[in-house]
C-alpha cells in the first residue's frame, strides 16, 4: 500500500536559525576552486549540442529567457553563472548530464532547492533535479521513498494520514541534501539523524552507472552517503524510515530579552536531563517591536501535553512572562509548519556554527553581546539523545558526543556589511570554548568541510571517494577529495 504526493511549490525557509559564517581559519586545500571557465566557447557549444540529443528536460543557456531564474541558488550570497542549466525530467536525463559533463570536461554541480549550494557552478553544467519530486509512502513498512527534488513538506503530507512522521527539517528544505549532510530535526533526539534512518539510496555515479546502495549492496558507498554529502554521485531516490508520531506538544514562546542571561544559565543546567522525547533550543532574535530583540524558547515534545508542560516549566520560569506565542498539542505536520513559518523569498544568508562540550559564563556573555550587533539571530541548542548513540554501522556524521551548539545567522547586503564582522567577533569569542568541529548541514564555509568529520571518518571518506569518483567530478560541493 502506498501513497504519492504532488511536488511542492513552496519556497525554502530560513526561519530556523541554522548556521555557519565566514571562517577565520586558513583555507583548506580540499575546497574546490571557484575560478571557472567561460560560459561560451567550442567546448560549451559541443556539450550543449551533445546533451540536446540525449536530454528530455529543459536546457537553458546564457541569454535564454529562463536562464537567470534557473541559475541561481536560494542563498543570494552566491551569483553563479553556469555555462548550461539542465532540468532533468527523469533518471535518464541525470545520467545524460553526468556523462556530458565528464566527457566534455565541464565543472558539474547538482541543485534541487539550492539550500545546500555553497560553490557556484561557474562555467559548468548545473543539473537541476527539482522536477523529480515524487514521494511514495508504505505505511505497513513505515518507510518513504523520495525522489531528489522532493521537499520535506511533500513527505510530511504523504506520511500524515498514517500517523507517521519523518526525521525532517524545515518543510521547504529538500530531502536529499538534508539527509546526505546528516539531517537533524525535531525528532532527532528520539530517533537519530535523518542519515541514521536511511535504508537505501539510488544514484548515478561518476561513471554514469545507476546503482543502489544499502547495507548489503555497496556497503562502503552506503556508509559514505549517510553524512558524506553529495560527493559520491547524483542521488535519484532515497528510502528511509518513518516513525509513529501523530501528535506532539510543541511551539515557541517569546519573552523579554532582559531575561536572556538567566534563561541561558538555566538552560545549560536543565538541558542535560531532558528526555529523548524533548527537543529544545533558546534563541535571541531580532523582532520588529520597539525593543528590537526578543528571547525565544522553542520546543517539540513527542509525548503528552501535561508531561511537556511539566518538563518545560523550569525553563519557562527563568524566561519570565510570555509576550507572544505559546505551546499546544498539534500534529507533527502542524508543528513543522509552525516552526518553519511562512517560507521567505531567497536572500543572502551567512551563518556560523560552533560546537561546545560546556556552556561557561564566557559563552553566555558572547551570545548576549549579539543583541548590540546587526546579526539576525543566535541560538543555543542541546543535541544528544539518540544522535549520540549511533548504531555500529552508522554513517560519518561527526562529533556525536558534543551536546551543545551556538548557531548565528546574518543577512548581509554585501561583503562589507557590518553583520559579517559581527559574525567574526562572535566566532572569536566562542573559539576558546569550542571543539573546532562542525556539522555539514549548518556549514556554509567550504574551507571547513573537514571539520564536520572525525579524522578517521574523513580518511575513510577519501578512500570511498577514490573508489567511486577518482576524478572528483562531484567536487563542487563540500568537497571530500579522493585519497
Amino acid at each position: 500500500m502506498s501513497t504519492t504526493s504532488a511536488p511542492s511549490t513552496s519556497a525554502p525557509s530560513t526561519s530556523a536559525p541554522s548556521t555557519s559564517a565566514p571562517s577565520t581559519s586558513a583555507p583548506s586545500t580540499s575546497a574546490p576552486s571557484t575560478s571557472a571557465p567561460s560560459t561560451s566557447g567550442p567546448a560549451i557549444t559541443d556539450a550543449a549540442g551533445h546533451l540536446r540529443g540525449a536530454f528530455d528536460g529543459n536546457l537553458h543557456l546564457p541569454g535564454d529567457e529562463r536562464y537567470d531564474a534557473e541559475r541561481l541558488a536560494w542563498n543570494r550570497a552566491l551569483d553563479p553563472h553556469p555555462a548550461l542549466v539542465a532540468e532533468a525530467a527523469h533518471v535518464r536525463d541525470v545520467r545524460a548530464a553526468v556523462m556530458t559533463a565528464r566527457e566534455h570536461g565541464l565543472p558539474f554541480a547538482v541543485q534541487a532547492t539550492g539550500h545546500g549550494t555553497h560553490v557556484p557552478a561557474d562555467g559548468g553544467l548545473l543539473l537541476k533535479t527539482s522536477r523529480l519530486a515524487a514521494v511514495h509512502v508504505d505505511p505497513e513498512r513505515r518507510t518513504a521513498r523520495a525522489e531528489p527534488g522532493a521537499l520535506w513538506s511533500d513527505v510530511i503530507a504523504a506520511a500524515a494520514p498514517y500517523g507517521l512522521a519523518p526525521l525532517s527539517g524545515t518543510p521547504a528544505i529538500g530531502v536529499t541534501g538534508y539527509t546526505l549532510g546528516g539531517g537533524t530535526g525535531w525528532l532527532s533526539r528520539l530517533h537519530g539523524y535523518a542519515a541514521d534512518n536511511l535504508l537505501r539510496a539510488e544514484l548515478v555515479t561518476a561513471g554514469g552507472e545507476t546503482v543502489t546502495a544499502g547495507p548489503a549492496q555497496h556497503p562502503e558507498l552506503f556508509w559514505a552517503l549517510r553524512g558524506g554529502g553529495g560527493n559520491f554521485g547524483v542521488v535519484t531516490a532515497l528510502e528511509f524510515r518513518l516513525h509513529p508520531v501523530a501528535e506532539v506538544y510543541a511551539g515557541m514562546t517569546l519573552h523579554s530579552v532582559d531575561r536572556a542571561a538567566a534563561t541561558l544559565a538555566r538552560y545549560r543546567e536543565w538541558a542535560p536531563a531532558e528526555p529523548d522525547e524533548l527537543n529544545t533550543s533558546v534563541i535571541l532574535m531580532r523582532t520588529p517591536g520597539p525593543d528590537g530583540w526578543a528571547l525565544a524558547v522553542r520546543a517539540c515534545h513527542a509525548g503528552p501535553a501535561d508531561e511537556g508542560r511539566r518538563l518545560l516549566a523550569p525553563l519557562l520560569e527563568a524566561a519570565g512572562p510570555v509576550t507572544a506565542g505559546g505551546f499546544a498539542t498539534m500534529t507533527f505536520g502542524e508543528a513543522a509548519t509552525a516552526f518553519g513559518g511562512p517560507a521567505p523569498q531567497p536572500m543572502a544568508v551567512r551563518q556560523h556554527l560552533e560546537l561546545l562540550h560546556q556552556v561557561p559564563d564566557d559563552v553566555i556573555e558572547t551570545v548576549l553581546a549579539v543583541t548590540g550587533s546587526p546579526i539576525a539571530a543566535v541560538e543555543l541548542r542541546h543535541w544528544g539523545g539518540a544522535m549520540a548513540r549511533p548504531a555500529p554501522d552508522a554513517g560519518p556524521v561527526g562529533h556525536r558526543d558534543v551536546p551543545y551548539s551556538v548557531i548565528a545567522t546574518a543577512m548581509p547586503d554585501g561583503p562589507g556589511d557590518p553583520a559579517l564582522s559581527s559574525l567574526r567577533d562572535l566566532a572569536a569569542g566562542l573559539r576558546p570554548h569550542a571543539t573546532g568541529g562542525s556539522f555539514l548541514n549548518f556549514l556554509t564555509d567550504t574551507a571547513r568541510t573537514r571539520d564536520a568529520y572525525t579524522v578517521a571518518d574523513h580518511e575513510r571518506l577519501t578512500e570511498v571517494k577514490r573508489a567511486w569518483d577518482p576524478g572528483n567530478l562531484f567536487g563542487r560541493t563540500h568537497n571530500i577529495p579522493p585519497a
